[in-house]
């Protein structure tokens, strides 16, 4: 090792020693406020979208297709999530799913799979079909949102 890449790496090592010297500063988001965050957008779920995917779910059995929802709003171990899931008369189910995103608020992500006799080659996946802030999340949005889900469903069965 030449002197000029020896000085180099002690200089190096010695701003690192320094900078991990320094005490941490404090997370900018405390546990407590994360937790928080996640109960708000548990309560908002359950509060708002998950009447609507309720209404949506009534109308799509009365017009003779399959819907169900879920909710994963309580539990402790995972995001908090609600969703809807969509079977036309002869075709695959769908899902829309709207959940908690620690970094977006609330992302919305849809799953159309088409029906096999219409000779497409079904693939796993979705697709976002977009986020909102917590505070943001009106029932006119859910509606928007599950009534895209279910045009895309419709067209593509």
């Amino acid at each position: 090792m030449t002197d000029e890449s020896g000085g180099k790496l002690r200089t190096l090592l010695q701003a690192y020693a320094e900078r991990k010297a320094k005490p941490e500063p404090a997370l900018r988001v405390s546990h407590d406020e994360g937790e928080r965050k996640r109960r708000a957008c548990g309560d908002m779920l359950r509060t708002v979208v998950r009447p609507v995917l309720a209404t949506f779910q009534v109308e799509l059995r009365n017009a003779g297709h399959e819907a169900a929802t879920r909710d994963q709003t309580g539990r402790e171990d995972a995001y908090p999530s609600v969703a809807l899931s969509f079977t036309p008369q002869g075709a695959l189910a769908s899902a829309l799913i709207f959940r908690y995103d620690p970094r977006h608020g609330i992302a919305v992500q849809r799953d159309v799979k088409p029906s096999p006799r219409r000779g497409r080659v079904v693939t796993a996946g979705g697709d976002r079909g977009g986020t909102s802030r917590v505070d943001a999340v009106s029932a006119a949005w859910v509606e928007t949102k599950t009534l895209n889900f279910i045009e895309a469903v419709l067209k593509a069965n």
